[in-house]
């Protein structure tokens, strides 16, 4: 039976990035199914303590540097995005209510180049709306989704189950019921999805 790879994550996490784009290649290796769980990385970190590297201007520089290395080891475009950090919880709403639909990978693969390999402002509507059209989802429809209850019970929900399961930031990943932190550690997340 196939393993399935927990993968927890937050557009705006430039990490969250560079694992998303690694996944599919681990996938295929390993046979594991990636099941994608976004969750609101700014409850993480107001539910854990702990805060953005971007916070901590040594820490964030290096971060920065050490990140662009991983994308260049793994073939990843990657480039820093001068409007970070933003609030994502538009962002991270419309993952959640597209969770079941069909555009739900579209829909990632959009916002997260739009924040990481060709970074635009997604806090702002108007350089949202090309971004959603690329993933097939209408303006109205998008801010009608973000607005609805169920999607916002389920972001909650899926942020505070992660808390509860011990993640602290983004990326995440659990096989099994071992948890990994960063897209540095797919090494790890690899072989345990192999063993």
């Amino acid at each position: 039976m196939a393993k399935v790879l927990e993968f927890l994550f937050d557009v705006g996490s430039p990490a969250s990035y560079v694992a998303y784009k690694r996944l599919p290649e681990i996938a295929a290796r390993t046979g594991a199914t990636v099941d994608y769980k976004p969750f609101l990385l700014g409850g993480v970190f107001k539910a854990t303590g702990n805060h953005s590297p971007a916070e901590v201007p040594a820490k964030g520089a290096w971060t920065s540097v050490d990140l662009a290395r991983f994308a260049q080891r793994h073939g990843v475009p990657f480039q820093r995005n001068p409007f970070f950090p933003i609030n994502t919880l538009h962002l991270m709403r419309g993952a959640a209510g597209l969770q079941d639909d069909p555009r739900f990978m579209a829909y990632l693969d959009a916002v997260f180049e739009a924040m990481w390999r060709d970074p635009r402002n997604l806090g702002d509507p108007a350089e949202m709306a090309p971004v959603l059209a690329r993933a097939g989802v209408g303006g109205d429809e998008f801010r009608a989704l973000i607005e609805r209850d169920d999607v916002k019970a389920r972001l909650k929900a899926t942020t505070e189950d992660a808390v509860a399961r011990g993640a602290f930031g983004a990326p995440t990943f659990f096989v099994g019921g071992e948890m990994f932190f960063g897209q540095d550690r797919l090494d790890w997340v690899e072989e345990a999805l192999a063993a």
